[in-house]
């Protein structure tokens, strides 16, 4: 187990940046930088998400000491960010863990191929429910608040 402040030192000499350097690369102040290396902070979302940018590693690394490859999570990194993004904090948090939690359900286990493609077809027809709900909802009321300003 690796913490925070080791993972970046490492991987900046990997890369053989200087602190400064990662810094220009990350768009993050220098001082910040070496409060990260120094174990005195820990950065928030969105400076993680530019650090481990810059240091070509997922930021469920660079939070996560258990984690051992740089290059976990890697695959869905972008579309978390997108995500937190968008929405509030709790939920970029909560798209994190169910995310977490279908990968390791589709990784293998015990569970029938069938079952996972039946479990993925619910989720999907959820999401696509939620999705009509909400433009049937959200719809009639921008329709109803632009004709009210047309008046």
């Amino acid at each position: 187990m690796k913490p925070f402040k080791e993972k970046v030192k490492e991987h900046r000499g990997q890369l053989g940046l200087s602190q400064k350097q990662l810094a220009e690369k990350a768009g993050i102040g220098f001082r910040t930088i070496v409060t990260y290396e120094a174990g005195e902070r820990f950065p928030q979302s969105a400076q993680l998400y530019k650090l481990a940018k810059a240091l070509n590693v997922s930021t469920e690394y660079l939070k996560d000491d258990s984690i051992e490859d740089p290059t976990y999570g890697l695959d869905r990194m972008d579309y978390v960010e997108e995500m937190r993004q968008m929405t509030s904090k709790q939920d970029s948090l909560n798209l994190e863990e169910m995310l977490r939690q279908n990968q390791t359900l589709f990784a293998g286990g015990s569970i029938s191929e069938e079952a996972k493609d039946q479990y993925f077809q619910a989720v999907m027809e959820a999401y696509l429910d939620c999705k009509k709900a909400a433009k049937v909802t959200f719809g009639r009321k921008k329709s109803e608040n632009l004709a009210s300003i047309d008046k």
